[in-house]
């Protein structure tokens, strides 16, 4: 299984900048050929280490989450490499092998391999092989709630996660769930989406979760508020509460996009 990360580089002077990145109040699509050496950015507390930042909180559009494409040469990491000690970590590797030790326990994940961290756990990230370690990396802030603990860290894959079908949709659309999606205590879900040739989402999702989607193998026409977007590998879509959404995969080869989520607490009565 091969999953798509950003190139870098830069085009050649004589290629059209005309782009299909858009903005909207609703939406942002940010395509993989923008995905350049000159957007990204060094992180304190890292080595070796770029990132193209994807997703931040923004007021008025999407406000609880910031996602990354991260890459680490060989060699490079970090033993802080997260600044706020309330947020919680999605990492998904998507090329290399990435040395992962959360409160002392270490792991070795490969292309494929998720690892949920907890709010507040002492973590470090190292790249030990000699080839370029790259992997998405989603970042909340935790959002506690009465009666329940904080979750377990735990580590797992794409490969060793079985997919759960959609009912009523012939097996074209199912989804590879890393959290289970009956413990509360998860108040982010990151899951893969798949949709084999021709599969949809057959009505406009209208709901308040916000969503990050990777788009990680594939092609599809996806429904973006009023709008029908042509995606395909490495690109982004930045969705805030609410945006109607649905999709139809195209091409001879499944679709399939890496999915953040917000779930399971009350919305805040108060605005910040």
């Amino acid at each position: 299984m091969s999953y798509a990360f950003p190139t870098g580089g830069l085009p050649d002077q004589a290629d059209n900048p005309e782009s299909s990145a858009i903005f909207t109040e609703a939406y942002a699509v940010i395509p993989a050929s923008t995905m350049r050496d000159i957007v990204t950015s060094a992180l304190p507390g890292w080595t070796g280490t770029r990132a193209w930042i994807l997703a931040r909180p923004m007021t008025g559009f999407a406000e609880t989450f910031a996602q990354y494409a991260v890459e680490v040469a060989a060699g490079g990491g970090s033993n802080i490499p997260e600044p706020d000690a309330g947020a919680e970590a999605g990492l998904f590797v998507a090329k290399g092998a990435m040395t992962l030790t959360v409160d002392g326990v270490q792991s070795t994940l490969m292309a494929g391999g998720y690892a949920y961290v907890p709010a507040g756990a002492s973590w470090s990230v190292k790249n030990d092989s000699t080839d370029l370690l790259g992997f998405h990396w989603i970042r909340k802030r935790y959002q506690p709630a009465a009666g329940l603990a904080t979750p377990d860290h735990f580590t797992t894959s794409d490969a060793q996660t079985p997919m759960t079908h959609m009912p009523d949709c012939d097996g074209k659309w199912a989804t590879t769930r890393f959290a289970d999606p009956e413990d509360l205590r998860h108040d982010m879900h990151v899951n893969i989406v798949t949709f084999q040739p021709g599969g949809r989402i057959p009505f406009a999702e209208t709901h308040i979760m916000e969503h990050g989607l990777y788009v990680l193998e594939g092609t599809a026409e996806y429904l973006l508020n009023k709008d029908w977007v042509k995606v395909g590998p490495g690109d982004f879509m930045w969705l805030r509460a609410f945006c109607p959404q649905a999709c139809i995969a195209t091409g001879s080869t499944p679709f399939r996009y890496l999915l953040y989520k917000d779930v399971n607490r009350h919305p805040d009565l108060v605005l910040p």
